[in-house]
């Protein structure tokens, strides 16, 4: 049962950590503020949650587990929260937006 546990575990990681990456590279390669923050909320919400959640299944039934779930609860809550409350300050302060680089087809039609 421990290496069923263990497996799972180290997927939830190893994910978690994909997550991380990928959210890093779109912060890089996307090309305005909004599909950034769109890159990084989700990946950051989702690779946060399964992180914790391998913690929790290397942790046990522990009191750490239920630390862990605080985590996760104030986590879920406050990340997109707090992506939203940005995005929204953006589109008040007029942020533009990048224009569709030559040779790309537009996304306004």
């Amino acid at each position: 049962m421990n290496d069923w546990l263990d497996l799972i575990s180290w997927v939830c990681l190893l994910a978690g950590a994909f997550f991380a990456i990928s959210g890093g590279v779109g912060i890089l390669r996307f090309p305005d503020f909004f599909t950034r923050m769109h890159a990084t909320g989700v990946t950051d919400t989702l690779c946060s949650g399964l992180i914790l959640v391998g913690l929790m299944f290397q942790a046990g039934w522990s009191a750490a587990l239920l630390k862990l779930f605080l985590i996760l609860a104030f986590l879920l809550l406050t990340s997109p929260t707090a992506t939203h409350a940005i995005a929204k300050a953006a589109l008040h302060g007029k942020l533009k937006l990048v224009p569709d680089p030559p040779g790309v087809p537009s996304s306004k039609s």
